[in-house]
């Protein structure tokens, strides 16, 4: 595995961030991806991360923490280097960060057709939990 730069989001990385979630397949109609990037940087954008090898993104991950629990959402790989590593690397660089600001669990969410990656992250340790997943958008995009 080629060494993986990870680093806090920069302005700079929004189009190759963007193009890295559309490859990916996260993005959905309802989610416009620039609009969650400038939310996202108005909140902890130290935990907004991206993984290069040399200048090209590879990898991304956005986190947060409200002081209970920390959330991981947007974790993409380029789909050339899925199964590299570059996922596990980016989890392990987002939980360094949580345990830094003393987060004791993560939680995450998977859309149901998302399959493949349930099994990715049950090998790195998590769970399916009993929790009933509930949202309310307080925006439209």
């Amino acid at each position: 595995m080629t060494k993986l730069e990870v680093r806090s989001y920069r302005e700079p990385d929004e189009e190759a961030v963007v193009q890295l979630w559309r490859d990916c397949g996260l993005v959905m109609p309802w989610n416009d991806p620039v609009k969650d990037i400038y939310r996202k940087l108005r909140v902890q954008r130290e935990l907004f991360l991206v993984g290069l090898l040399g200048s090209r993104m590879v990898a991304v991950v956005m986190a947060g923490y409200e002081g209970h629990r920390g959330w991981v959402n947007y974790l993409a790989v380029a789909p050339d280097c899925q199964k590299s590593g570059y996922g596990r690397r980016m989890m392990e660089e987002a939980e360094a960060r949580f345990r830094a600001l003393g987060c004791a669990k993560i939680n995450l969410q998977i859309r149901r057709s998302n399959t493949g990656v349930i099994e990715f992250y049950e090998r790195i340790g998590f769970s399916v939990g009993d929790e009933v997943s509930m949202g309310k958008r307080l925006e439209e995009d």
